[in-house]
């Protein structure tokens, strides 16, 4: 029976989450059946996949004697396993990806574009997202420091469209000539294949320290930028410049820009060094556990746009990958949204095959002359060929929506089978024939160059300090103190005085007291002036403070509950369950993972089931604890040493705290949390305490809970709402900034 009930859910999810591509897709999936029979990969039923044939003595001791080759199905069975893989990614070899869709709200593009899929609101667009590391191996951990690949395809149409883009808008470099030595100095060295996921090492800061033109970049990876909480709390960025060409024949230049709904927020390097220890796939589990509980990751998706006749108006090159279009300069328009409601299947055949290209467009969107973009055209292409052979574009997961003819034929891997003796253009059956632009063919913008051909750049392309200085002078006070502290992390591991005496030169282009600061951490030459002036500027959009959600919301934040035996379960299944109403994932963490028991005048049941055991998760692997009221198994809690470390953890980590009763004189007398006021006998006993992040009460009256949450507010008196607001801020950074969090030892 559950396995019906199962099989009814996961037909209605099909249907829920339906798109051209997933149905497409239905015609190459196999789902295996309880009691079916097991065969060779031609078709043979399998009677022993346990035992090599081979010979047994003939007499009394059976013996055995040697294997024979002429087993077809052992040599299969292994030979399969031997050729299981496949050529690893140079860079993004680690990855997680999910299904979606893709739609615009109007046709307000259509001024800039004639692309359907950018203009046609009665559309939904199939689409394919990875999520990526960059230096890292397929194996290393999700949350090293490192830019994130952004990549999206869309499966439009009129054909395939791939946006290739990062979580950070700009690039290490400004020609793709220097990619080869971009990676190479990333790496792991060659020499002892160290580090991995790590770009601290002298080998990448040499580089950087010479290659001034990734400042801009460098300021963005040694931001919070490098470590995200989760892929669907990051931007997207398409890195290049395109071009849009509207059914007038006007090209415009553009970037492109996917804004996350739920904020953009980060770890803290701690906590990301330990997580990836701890749970080296937790962004990955993290994306499929918000769309297994249908909060369905969402962003919006604008375009910054700029007329052909103003590509010369500004004080930096508009192709120049390394720099970003000021949105007061270039405003964002939103015209769409992307959504991804669908986990993969199996994540060989789509997240590992799936092929993304720069060069994939459709008519209507087109390339600029940006010297990285000319570049990715060309290797995206040529990589995945290596990867995955020339017909990797039949592979079910890259294969298009849209009808596919022409007179490509054969190669390693073919599958399509054509049934036609005309292979060639033109012929007598006027089979394949090109389509005029009228009738949806692809057409280049007819683009008038005139030049020298010389290995050079162009003139603005010769300055690297401008916007590197603009991203830091528009961070918030943490977000520089984060920076300054992972680039003195990085430095320190670099051996060479060279490499890190070179790179505080660097940093003194930007700024001062960041030199200053970087300088005394790692043992360099503290400057006692600027290496070039500071602009002073600063721009909308690149502290992540921007994009805090205008209505707070705790939608997929993951919440500890701490309990032992003698919890107040009445309290905690109210608490637990207004949080749930608000889409928020609790979790039990316990002694053992089994059954809590509630306190002794509680007739509810046997008590709840603990998910997790004190010792088999950590606070870093969570948004925020909460500790019940119960006086016997707060004393539990008080004599374990590891619980104590879950609060103080938590605390240093700047994550939200809520504690009822007797948790709150375990969090004063024995976690001893510094500076933080809280609830104190002698009021009222609902009265709400809010301090640093902290919320405590002395009771929680559970009648008066309602179904859901009340609108969050900060200042609000009821207990729940308080501490579900604390969550939507994501992290209280008041305390780093007063200097609490380094008070406790965690």
């Amino acid at each position: 029976m559950s396995s019906l009930v199962e099989s009814a859910k996961k037909a209605e999810f099909t249907v829920t989450t339906s798109t051209d591509k997933v149905v497409d897709l239905q015609h190459v999936i196999q789902e295996p059946r309880i009691g079916e029979h097991l065969t060779t990969d031609h078709g043979v039923k399998v009677a022993d996949t346990d035992n090599w044939l081979r010979v047994i003595g003939s007499g009394d001791e059976k013996h055995n004697g040697p294997m024979l080759l002429e087993d077809q199905i052992g040599r299969e069975k292994i030979h399969r396993f031997d050729h299981e893989r496949i050529p690893e990614r140079v860079v993004h070899a680690r990855g997680a990806a999910a299904h979606g869709y893709f739609k615009v709200h109007d046709n307000r593009a259509s001024k800039y574009s004639y692309a359907p899929v950018l203009t046609d609101s009665s559309r939904t667009t199939p689409v394919f997202v990875r999520f990526s590391t960059v230096q890292g191996a397929r194996g290393s951990a999700d949350t090293v420091r490192d830019v994130r690949g952004f990549a999206i395809k869309f499966y439009t149409q009129e054909g395939n469209w791939d946006i290739v883009g990062n979580d950070i808008p700009v690039f290490f470099i400004q020609d793709a000539i220097k990619f080869p030595d971009f990676v190479h100095a990333v790496k792991p060295e060659p020499h002892n294949e160290v580090p991995t996921g790590q770009s601290a090492h002298n080998n990448f800061w040499d580089f950087a320290g010479l290659q001034p033109e990734s400042s801009h970049m460098i300021m963005w990876v040694m931001s919070d930028r490098g470590i995200p909480r989760s892929f669907r709390m990051m931007q997207g960025f398409g890195v290049n410049t395109y071009t849009l060409l509207n059914d007038k024949g006007d090209r415009h230049f553009v970037k492109f820009h996917f804004i996350p709904e739920l904020g953009v927020h980060s770890l803290l390097w701690d906590e990301a060094l330990k997580i990836s220890g701890q749970d080296p796939d937790f962004h990955r589990k993290d994306l499929n556990e918000a769309i297994d509980n249908g909060a369905y990751p969402r962003w919006k998706f604008a375009i910054q746009t700029i007329s052909e006749d103003r590509e010369h108006d500004f004080d930096f090159d508009i192709l120049d990958a390394t720099k970003v279009w000021p949105e007061e300069l270039v405003p964002l328009e939103e015209i769409g949204e992307l959504v991804l409601n669908r986990v993969v299947d199996e994540f060989f055949t789509e997240t590992e095959q799936v092929a993304f290209c720069t060069s994939h467009v459709v008519p209507g969107i087109g390339f600029s002359d940006d010297p990285l973009l000319q570049g990715r055209n060309f290797s995206y292409f040529d990589t995945q060929i290596t990867r995955l052979g020339i017909n990797f574009q039949e592979l079910p997961i890259n294969r298009p929506v849209c009808p596919i003819l022409n007179h490509n034929r054969d190669g390693k891997a073919r599958h399509r089978i054509v049934t036609s003796s005309i292979n060639y253009w033109p012929n007598r059956k006027n089979i394949g024939q090109p389509v005029p632009a009228a009738e949806g063919g692809y057409i280049e913008y007819a683009q008038r160059i005139e030049g020298i051909k010389q290995r050079a750049r162009g003139e603005k392309f010769k300055e690297h300090f401008n916007h590197a200085q603009l991203f830091f002078n528009s961070l918030a006070s943490y977000e520089k103190i984060h920076l300054a502290n992972a680039i003195s992390f990085e430095l320190s591991h670099c051996d060479d005085s060279v490499v890190y005496r070179s790179y505080i030169n660097v940093l003194n282009n930007i700024d001062l007291e960041l030199a200053k600061s970087v300088a005394a951490q790692v043992g360099g030459d503290i400057p006692s002036h600027l290496g070039g002036p500071n602009h002073g500027k600063k721009s909308k959009g690149l502290s992540q403070t921007d994009f805090t959600p205008k209505e707070p919301t705790i939608l997929s934040r993951r919440i500890a509950i701490l309990v032992a035996d003698g919890f107040n379960e009445v309290e905690m299944q109210a608490v637990r369950a207004a949080l749930i109403s608000a889409k928020a994932v609790c979790y039990i963490i316990g002694p053992r993972r089994g059954r809590v028991h509630p306190m002794a005048n509680q007739d509810v049941g046997p008590g709840v089931f603990a998910d997790h055991h004190f010792e088999g998760q950590r606070s870093t692997l969570f948004d925020a604890i909460y500790i019940p009221s119960g006086a016997e198994h707060v004393k539990v809690l008080a004599k374990n040493g590891r619980v104590v470390h879950w609060a103080r953890e938590a605390f240093g980590h700047c994550k939200p705290i809520a504690a009822v009763g007797e948790a709150v004189d375990f969090l004063r007398d024995v976690v001893q949390l510094p500076t933080v006021d809280l609830f104190s006998p002698g009021g009222h006993e609902d009265a709400v305490v809010s301090s640093y992040g902290v919320v405590s009460t002395g009771r929680y009256n559970p009648s008066s809970t309602i179904a859901s949450l009340p609108k969050l507010q900060a200042d609000s008196g009821e207990f729940v709402s308080n501490f579900a607001y604390q969550i939507s801020q994501h992290r209280c950074y008041e305390r780093e900034m007063d200097g609490l969090t380094k008070k406790v030892a965690y």
